[in-house]
C-alpha cells in the first residue's frame, strides 16, 4: 500500500512533543564508534526537553563519549484502532551544576526500579518527527 494520509499522518514537532509528554516510557539509542545500543528508560518532558535518570554504567558512559542520541516513544491505542510514534534526534547532556540538578529533582521523575540513580540526563531536541497511524486489516493484496 502506498503512503496514504488516511492511514499515516505526519505530525508537527509541537504535536509530537505534546504526545511524547503524555507518556513516561521511551527508548534511548546511543552510538559508540562502530556499535549502537538501545536502552529503555522512564522519562519526563519539561520545557521542550526530555529528562531521564541513570545510574553509573554503559548508558551514562556512552552519552559522555558521544552526545548525539535518538529518543523514541510510542503508544498503541487498540480500543481506538490508532497508534503514534515520535522520534527525537538530539544531544544528551549529563546535568552537572547544582542549580540544574536541584531543578531536575523537582520534576516528577522517579526510578521505576528500586535502584539509586544519581545522574540526570537532559536531551535537547535538534529534530522532532512524529506520525499517527490508523490501524486496520491489511487490504486485499491481489
Amino acid at each position: 500500500m502506498a503512503y496514504n494520509d488516511d492511514v499515516i499522518q505526519k505530525l508537527s514537532a509541537e504535536e509530537s512533543m505534546e504526545l511524547m509528554a503524555t507518556q513516561t516510557f521511551g527508548r534511548l539509542v546511543v552510538r559508540r564508534k562502530d556499535d549502537m545500543d538501545l536502552f529503555p528508560v522512564n522519562y519526563v518532558v519539561h520545557e521542550g526537553n526530555v529528562y531521564f535518570r541513570s545510574a553509573e554504567g554503559s548508558k551514562l558512559f556512552t552519552v559522555a563519549l558521544n552526545d548525539d542520541v535518538l529518543f523514541e516513544a510510542d503508544l498503541v491505542e487498540r480500543d481506538e484502532d490508532a497508534a503514534w510514534s515520535v522520534i527525537i534526534k538530539g544531544n544528551a547532556e549529563v546535568l552537572k551544576s547544582r542549580a540544574e540538578i536541584a531543578a531536575a529533582d523537582e520534576l516528577p521523575l522517579k526510578p521505576w526500579l528500586p535502584t539509586l540513580k544519581y545522574n540526570y540526563v537532559r536531551i535537547v531536541p535538534n529534530e522532532v518527527s512524529g506520525r499517527r497511524f490508523h490501524l486496520g486489516e491489511e487490504p486485499e493484496r491481489y
